[in-house]
């Protein structure tokens, strides 16, 4: 059988556009922190990948905050992903005052942490969630000052954790820091988006083979 690959973070987007809160937009950016922090490009309603494949890695983007990483491809990481991948939010949380860190992995403890400043009223979450959108909204602006996009999904548990007032917080936040101004939405598909990305990948190749008239 032929066998196709794909980033795990475009497929995310792929069923955001098909199934989510990207549907009807040609030209949206999919931010996704999880187990890693990146980014998938759709324009003209197709996905783009780059010349080798690398478009979207903004966990190697160089933002200010974060110390400048050098030969990010040896160590893997890069600003971005330090200043506000899932990984950086323990140590925020602690450093914010924050005392009920739950143990585990970074991408479970990440989503916890910001499913309860999102709902806590007390100053430590609060300043945690803000710092957090302001860290997330730092290295969106040179994202979206680049590619101007008409819409921005948040995915990836670390992100769809904080919901609505996650959100809010990062696109006030944009609009101080880029002049482009696009409307962010929280991703729909929050159930295995990765998986559900690549079956509609495959019922899309399914159909252009199935239904191709020209053959």
């Amino acid at each position: 059988m032929p066998v196709e690959y794909e980033n795990d973070v475009n497929l995310a987007a792929v069923a955001e556009q098909r199934l989510g809160a990207a549907r009807d937009h040609e030209d949206f950016v999919l931010l996704w922190n999880q187990e890693g922090l990146g980014a998938a490009l759709v324009l003209g309603g197709r996905l783009h990948r780059g010349w080798t494949g690398g478009a979207g890695e903004v966990g190697f983007l160089p933002v200010p905050g974060a110390p400048l990483v050098r030969k990010v491809s040896r160590t893997g990481s890069g600003g971005f992903q330090e200043l506000a991948g899932s990984q950086a939010l323990p140590g925020l949380a602690r450093e914010l005052g924050v005392t009920d860190v739950p143990p585990g992995s970074h991408p479970e403890v990440a989503a916890a942490l910001v499913a309860r400043a999102a709902q806590a009223d007390d100053d430590p979450h609060r300043r945690l969630l803000q710092t957090y959108a302001t860290r997330l909204a730092t290295g969106l602006a040179s994202l979206v000052s680049v590619l101007d996009p008409e819409l921005v999904v948040l995915s990836g548990t670390s992100l769809t954790a904080g919901g609505e007032a996650l959100r809010d917080l990062v696109q006030d936040e944009l609009e101080e820091l880029a002049a482009s101004r696009p409307r962010l939405a929280v991703a729909d598909v929050t159930e295995h988006p990765v998986l559900r990305g690549a079956l509609e990948s495959a019922l899309a190749t399914t159909r252009d083979e199935v239904f191709d008239t020209s053959r």
